[in-house]
């Protein structure tokens, strides 16, 4: 069954984590579209308010309170949208969770919280979503990181969760494939990206949380995210400095290794020292937020993302930016 996606104007989506950030993000842009919207996140207040917004512009949105490491939330979800509106479209796990510290740190309670959502949230909504697109086609998004190719300090348990989201996205991608089901399978790998992220994790350190740079605008991956909604694709990186990453981490791992010890504790921590430590690991925070607390540059556009839309760009990018972690990682050597 090839696989054909609806025009987001013809679409329900359903959106885990739409409380803030890049759920927020996406939110407002597919109704901007006409899109008919199912929100999900753990925060009641935040998602009234947002529905509120959209539909007062026209749009139709409801919301559904739900904790995407429990099954039988997820559940609720998609029992929602088909209630509502009959069926679902397209399926996007956004839900996430962070961590900063150190792994003989971070308590197993922790970590394993961290993986309920990051990880089981992911696969309990991309199979309830399979079961109903199976044979009707549609698209499952879910969204990765740039660590889901490589590891850093300091969130080497979140780092662990995105490789295991990338190698689920892979393994189900194939078995629909198998099945010949019409259904679109994508990973979408942010870069840095300016939102609440850092003002939710759990900190374990001393000081206040950022994110390594470059950054960019949390609507960059939304525009990524509806791209894979109306056009069947693999993988999209956001940012074309996680790409850079990735690709230095395939083909010059050592290096990558290099920059990680020299760099990336210091550009994870601000000379401030730490506020909530608790974060929105457990409970949820303030929502409503959609951008977080970076204080450099941040990117409106990638222009590489950009370009990743079109695929005769596309091989010409990676090939280049393939062959410039090769060098350098011949020069390092």
């Amino acid at each position: 069954m090839a696989i054909s996606l609806k025009p987001l104007h013809d679409q329900v989506l359903v959106i885990t984590g739409a409380s803030s950030g890049i759920g927020l993000a996406t939110a407002l842009a597919a109704a901007e579209k006409g899109a008919k919207l199912v929100l999900a996140s753990r925060n009641k207040e935040a998602l009234d308010e947002l529905v509120q917004t959209i539909t007062t512009k026209g749009s139709k949105a409801i919301y559904v309170v739900a904790d995407v490491g429990k099954k039988e939330d997820v559940q609720k979800i998609a029992d929602a949208a088909i209630e509502e509106f009959g069926r679902f479209d397209t399926w996007v796990n956004n839900a996430g969770v962070s961590i900063y510290g150190r792994l003989d740190e971070v308590s197993d309670e922790d970590n394993k919280r961290l993986f309920d959502t990051n990880f089981w949230g992911v696969v309990y909504g991309s199979l309830v979503a399979a079961k109903h697109l199976g044979n009707k086609g549609g698209a499952i998004i879910n969204i990765g990181s740039v660590l889901s190719d490589l590891s850093i300090p300091l969130q080497g348990m979140y780092s662990s969760s995105k490789h295991a989201v990338k190698g689920f996205t892979d393994a189900i991608r194939v078995e629909l494939e198998e099945e010949d089901s019409g259904v679109s399978v994508t990973l979408i790998k942010p870069s840095g990206i300016n939102t609440p992220y850092t003002l939710h994790a759990k900190n374990y350190t001393e000081n206040e949380l950022t994110v390594p740079a470059p950054v960019y605008a949390p609507e960059e991956v939304a525009n990524a995210i509806l791209h894979a909604a109306t056009h069947p694709v693999r993988d999209l990186f956001v940012g074309s400095g996680g790409m850079v990453m990735s690709k230095t981490q395939k083909y010059a791992p050592a290096l990558m290794d290099w920059v990680s010890e020299k760099m990336m504790v210091k550009q994870q921590l601000k000379d401030k020292p730490a506020r909530d430590k608790d974060g929105a690991l457990h409970e949820h925070k303030e929502g409503g937020q959609l951008y977080g607390n970076y204080e450099g540059h941040v990117m409106k556009k990638s222009f590489y993302t950009r370009a990743a839309m079109r695929p005769l760009i596309t091989g010409a990018v990676v090939a280049a930016a393939g062959a410039a972690a090769i060098m350098l990682g011949n020069r390092k050597s």
